[in-house]
């Protein structure tokens, strides 16, 4: 019988019969800690093997401070001190306060490769599938365990199918996709489930847009998404990556999957997720009622520099209404840089943006972007349950909605400010 994407990977990194819901031992490639989950790691490797608290392997072990970077407070400076010290101690790699949101520094600096293992004290790690890597977020006890003995137990999951047909242009982006697809499947038909998804949008997916997607898998109850790579996709990684190149894998065809369904986003609309849900989805223009106090455009999911670009494109020709605070985050440094070198900083600095340091920033109520009681926020990040990005209410939706809705002051679709 022939093996899905994820049995495919789990194949290549164990000795056990790979069948779902097997519980095998699975080989990980590398681990990762946050300043959020990194302290607690560090106390259980010094708890638990009090005599030699050292990483198996150094090089498959990494620091990333991204939730509050720099820190705010007393307590996050001395959590990322505890990860600084441990790292200075035993050779681990931190990538600190400067670098950027974790799961986008590793695939910057080429560190995630195709069909690798990799897991992280970070709910979102799932967005490793858009790299062809099987990702999963952890707690600290287990990333722990990992650390100090290179492997740990998985449950092999079923896989589901996702087919979208149809088309979609500009100003519908891939996060009006994604949203649509939650709208459909919302969290119960991935439950515990690996997702494939195909269809002929692919072939002009960007690394971007493949990010979007693979990251609010988390949100369709996924434990992890792969999409089809075209052309130009696989050399955006052999840029990045080097050494020996992996072509990352793909289902056999008689592959057996959980369940499947199609879903047709022919003449969509830019979407937008209500809150509490973020599969409480409707059209933007359905909402226009909505009057927005600030936006975000930043996160695991929408903070790359195309994303930048997509807010300019609405913004060139249009000034941000007064009263109403647009900030935006880059993911990582390399981002960052990119705005600087193109001079799309700039001309975002002209149009009244805010930009701050890379980080995950408001999204993950660690910096800028956070909502005070009675403030609606029209937001690109993935989740919108109360408290999650602070007192007011968060609406999930593409950059694009973001910047339109930030002009006219009310939830808007661009096809009326373009």
């Amino acid at each position: 019988m022939g093996k899905t994407i994820i049995e495919k990977i789990f194949h290549a990194h164990s000795k056990d019969e790979i069948i779902p819901n097997n519980i095998i031992w699975l080989d990980m490639d590398l681990a990762t800690a946050r300043d959020f989950g990194g302290p607690n790691v560090v106390k259980n490797l010094r708890k638990y093997y009090p005599e030699d608290p050292s990483p198996l392997d150094k090089e498959r072990f990494v620091f990333t401070f991204d939730l509050v970077a720099p820190a705010k407070n007393k307590k996050y400076a001395n959590n990322q001190q505890i990860c600084r010290e441990y790292g200075k101690e035993f050779g681990v790699k931190v990538y600190d306060v400067d670098a950027g949101i974790g799961s986008h520094v590793i695939y910057d600096r080429g560190i995630i490769k195709p069909n690798m293992t990799v897991v992280g004290t970070d709910s979102h790690y799932n967005i490793l599938g858009a790299f062809g890597a099987f990702g999963q977020g952890m707690g600290d006890v287990d990333i722990a365990y990992i650390v100090k003995k290179g492997r740990t137990w998985f449950e092999v999951p079923e896989t589901v199918k996702v087919n979208i047909e149809g088309d979609f242009e500009f100003p519908v982006t891939a996060k009006d996709i994604t949203l649509y697809i939650l709208k459909q499947i919302k969290t119960t038909f991935a439950l515990g489930k690996a997702i494939e998804f195909y269809g002929d949008i692919f072939k002009k997916f960007t690394m971007a847009d493949r990010i979007t997607l693979c990251s609010m898998v988390t949100e369709m109850g996924g434990i992890v998404g792969f999409i089809p790579f075209n052309n130009k996709n696989i050399e955006e990684l052999k840029e990045r990556i080097e050494g020996d190149f992996e072509m990352p894998f793909t289902a056999d065809s008689d592959a057996r999957y959980n369940n499947e369904t199609t879903i047709d986003i022919t003449g969509i609309n830019s979407q937008v997720a209500a809150p509490p849900y973020p599969h409480n989805v409707s059209d933007a223009k359905d909402l226009h009622d909505i009057n927005v106090d600030s936006g975000f455009v930043g996160s695991c999911t929408n903070g790359r520099y195309e994303d930048f670009e997509a807010v300019y494109r609405i913004l060139e020709k249009n000034t941000i209404r007064k009263g109403i605070v647009l900030t935006m985050v880059p993911v990582t440094r390399e981002v960052l840089e990119q705005l600087l070198v193109t001079g799309l900083f700039m001309k975002l600095f002209a149009k009244g943006v805010v930009i701050s340091n890379p980080s995950c920033a408001g999204c993950a109520e660690g910096h800028i972007g956070i909502t005070g009681k009675g403030q609606v926020n029209i937001s690109t990040g993935n989740r919108n349950y109360p408290g999650k990005q602070g007192d007011g209410d968060t609406y999930l939706t593409s950059p694009v909605v973001v910047a339109a809705s930030v002009i006219t002051g009310r939830i808007t679709d661009p096809k009326e400010v373009l």
